[in-house]
This record gives structure tokens, C-alpha cells and sequence, in this order.
């Protein structure tokens, strides 16, 4: 698939976002799709490519967020066009649960290649991130007989019931839905930035005080975290804190539950961002990426000694269906003959110096932190109080908008930056120099 033509010289702003069309389109959505949807700015798409994609107005956009974190390979990559082509004219559903296609092996054999552990290994494979939550969820009871599990402030595992209650991110995700699911504790995620402790060590303190107080060690299944979470801003746990976290879950025979649905396959400059504190998980759940954008799927990947459940204790009519398996083998092959994972720690390595160096002359730039390209820039009003940015950080997203660039938010006030893994170092480069001129805008107008 040849560069269109509508690429050159962008990104190219030949409109107001949203433009005339865009609007008419927002006004019919307004009208029958759910209001749930968060819908943070008004980008009607039509096209992508590569690390661009063109919305119905004639504008073409840089996009250093990946399509919400699922882009790894950039939009309509060939490979994975071509895969999915192939599939559709053979066979397009065939019922995985009840029977067998070897799609779905394939798939589950280079899950197990390639997530932490040299042991044996199962998958289940569904349509999402919080359906591989789920199915960690009930694996950990099924297979530990306990009820109760242990998840960390600022987390987000998804919006279905199990997920949702095992998230300790923003109220908006949980409040009016209760009761949610009962027996889940949520403790503080030890922010090297923000506290609330300073170091690992006072986190597993105040773990093994809650246990005296109201976390019956013995009734604890598992705990479950985002190795670097996601929606809280890429917050990174301090170096030596997963390795007590472990060694914490093998005192009381609890499961360790690692959720790589945004950053796993390669984005953190490792295969699964875990792998940057050496600690090998029960279960790792990957969503998102795995099939580059083109079907839904997740899985949950498991050690065999782990998912011992019978037969039709756990199944989904779709999950691993043959279009979305065929994607994601591809993709899977991409990431490898391109030796993505590798360039991920590279390219993020010289983005984060650039970053760091432009916070440093910024005034209200408080944090900049990231693993490969896992990168966050966070906001604040005054450097030393650290007071949130709210205000300055949506207008530098609609700011860097407005250059024909997209970021996306993350916690507070912080922004997440995660391009496409195949991302051209020289349009990286020019992505955070529409950056740096909305950054230097909004500094100008605050």
C-alpha cells in the first residue's frame, strides 16, 4: 500500500475542528448514540495512515496517541489489511468455544512465546481489555477458592462490572452503579512524583497494616495492578517495588495479576512493561494493540497450574474469532521482524531527554516521566506546590489540536504521548515540535 496523497505535507489544518461537516456529524450523534462516551474532542476520521489520519473536513492530523493506545503499528498497516483479506474469503466465523480453528492456536502459541515464565501456559481469548480482566478476575477465585483482591488508587481495569470494580481510578468510572462487586481493597500506588509515600517499602508497610486491620491475608486471591498505569497519567512505580510486591504475593499464596492492556507488546521498550522490574506474573492480560486496530480481542495468558478451570466455567461466543486472530498473528510477526520492541526503547529513550529538557525551561511543566514510548508530560500551576493544571492542560491538547496534532489527557492534568511503534523518527520529531509551539503558546496566554 503506496503513501496517499492526501499525507503530503502534513499534517495540514485546512479547517476549524470540528469543521462544517464534523459538526453536521456530531449533531446526529448527539441524537442516538449513548451519552456515555467520552468523546474529548470533536475529530470526525474518515482515512488513516501510517501515523496520520484525515477527518471529514479535509484535515490531516498527526497522531502521537495511537487511536487510543491501540495503533502499534500505525493505521491500516498492509500487512494486517492483507491478513484479514485473506481470512475474510476463507472462513469469517466459526464457533471457537464449541469447536476448533487453528487461528486461534496459532495465536495462543505466541502469546505464551512471548509473556513472561518458562513454564506452561494457557489463553483465553475474548473482545476486550476488560473482558481479559474478567476472565483473570474469575480465573484467580476459581482456581485459589478466595473471594478477595487487592488493586491500587489510580487504576483502570475497564467498565464491566468485575473490571469496574477492581478499578481505583475517578468516581465517574464507578459512582451510581453500586453494589459493585464485593471483597476488593484498594491501597495507594506508590507515585515517585506525587506520594503518598516516598519510597516502596512504606507501600508494602502500610499493605501488611491494612492486613491486620481489615485485608484478611487468607481470604486474598490476588493482586492485580497496571505494571505502569495508564489512565492516572503513566505513573512509574519506584524500581525496587514490584519485586517486594511479589515477594509480598508468595508470603500469603496470592496471585499476581499484571494488567499490560495499554502497555504491553512492546510499547514500554520491553515485550510487557513488567519485564522492566524482573518479575514474572500468574497472569498477564493484553488487549488493545494485539490486533492493531482492525478487530476487537483480548487475552488473558495464564499459568497452566493457574487456569485449571472445567469446561464452561468461562467462555465468549466471540472472543478469539478468526478475523481478529488473523490480525494479531500478523501484527504479532510485524512487531518481531521489525524488531519494534527495540525501537520503542530507542525512540522513547530520545523523546524522553527532549521532554525532560523542555520541562526543565518550562514554568508550568511539573513532571515529565515515561518508559519506551509510554511518555507523559504532567501540568502544573506552581513547580514546588504541584498544584494540578487542569485548565492548561486542555488548552495545550486543543492547542496542539488546533497545529494538527493529537495527545491525549491523562489523570489530573498530565498528557500522554504514545505513538505508533513504527512511527518515523523524523515525524516524531516534528510531533513534539508542534508540541514544544503549543506548550510555549499556552505559557504565553497563562
Amino acid at each position: 500500500m503506496s503513501k496517499p496523497v492526501w499525507v503530503k505535507d502534513a499534517p495540514r489544518i485546512i479547517n476549524p475542528i470540528p469543521g462544517p461537516r464534523a459538526k453536521e456529524l456530531v449533531a446526529r450523534d448527539e441524537r442516538v448514540m449513548s451519552p456515555s462516551y467520552t468523546r474529548a474532542e470533536p475529530i470526525v476520521a474518515t482515512e488513516g495512515w501510517g501515523c496520520y489520519v484525515r477527518d471529514i473536513d479535509g484535515n490531516v492530523l498527526l497522531d502521537l496517541s495511537s487511536g487510543m493506545f491501540v495503533l502499534n503499528y500505525g493505521y491500516s498497516h498492509p500487512r494486517l489489511v492483507r491478513a484479514v483479506e485473506h481470512q475474510l474469503r476463507k472462513l469469517t466465523h466459526f464457533a471457537g468455544t464449541d469447536f476448533y480453528y487453528e487461528a486461534q492456536v496459532e495465536l495462543a502459541e505466541r502469546l505464551v512465546g512471548i509473556t513472561p515464565g518458562k513454564f506452561p501456559k494457557h489463553v483465553y481469548l475474548g473482545n476486550s481489555g476488560a473482558e481479559a480482566v474478567e476472565a483473570a478476575f474469575k480465573c484467580v477465585r476459581w482456581h485459589t477458592r478466595r473471594p478477595h483482591m487487592i488493586s491500587f488508587t489510580g487504576s483502570f481495569h475497564g467498565r464491566t462490572f468485575g473490571s469496574m470494580s477492581l478499578s481505583g481510578a475517578e468516581t465517574l468510572h464507578r459512582e451510581d452503579f453500586a453494589p459493585l462487586v464485593p471483597e476488593v481493597s484498594f491501597v495507594p500506588f506508590p507515585d515517585p512524583y506525587r506520594g503518598p509515600f516516598e519510597n516502596s517499602s512504606e507501600c508494602i508497610a502500610h499493605i501488611r497494616s491494612r492486613l491486620k486491620k481489615d485485608i484478611p491475608a487468607e481470604r486474598v486471591a490476588a493482586v492485580i495492578t497496571e505494571p505502569i498505569q495508564g489512565t492516572a497519567g503513566y505513573i512509574i512505580p519506584p524500581p525496587d517495588f514490584y519485586q517486594m510486591l511479589k515477594e509480598l504475593c508468595e508470603e500469603n499464596g496470592w496471585m499476581f495479576i499484571a494488567d499490560e492492556i495499554q502497555s504491553g507488546l512492546g510499547r514500554s521498550g520491553k515485550m510487557f512493561a513488567i519485564e522492566h522490574w524482573n518479575v514474572v506474573p500468574d497472569i498477564v492480560c493484553v488487549a488493545k494493540a494485539l490486533a492493531g486496530g482492525i478487530a476487537p480481542i483480548g487475552a488473558t495468558i495464564a499459568d497452566a497450574k493457574v487456569m485449571n478451570w472445567e469446561p464452561g466455567a468461562h467462555a465468549s461466543t466471540f472472543g478469539g474469532n478468526l478475523v481478529a486472530c488473523a490480525a494479531a498473528v500478523e501484527g504479532l510477526k510485524i512487531l518481531d521482524e521489525m524488531d519494534l520492541v527495540k525501537r520503542a526503547a530507542e525512540l522513547g529513550e530520545l523523546a524522553l531527554r527532549r521532554l525532560e529538557e523542555l520541562g526543565e525551561n518550562s514554568k508550568i511543566v511539573g513532571d515529565v516521566r515515561g518508559k519506551g514510548l509510554l511518555l507523559a508530560v504532567e501540568l502544573v500551576k506552581d513547580k514546588r506546590k504541584k498544584n494540578f493544571a487542569v485548565e492548561e492542560r486542555n488548552m495545550l491538547v486543543r492547542e496542539a489540536l488546533n497545529r494538527g496534532l493529537i495527545v491525549f489527557r491523562g489523570g489530573k492534568s498530565a498528557i500522554r504521548i504514545a505513538p505508533p511503534l513504527t512511527i518515523d523518527k523524523r515525524e516524531f520529531e516534528l510531533g513534539l515540535d508542534i508540541f514544544e509551539e503549543a506548550l510555549r503558546e499556552v505559557e504565553r496566554r497563562c
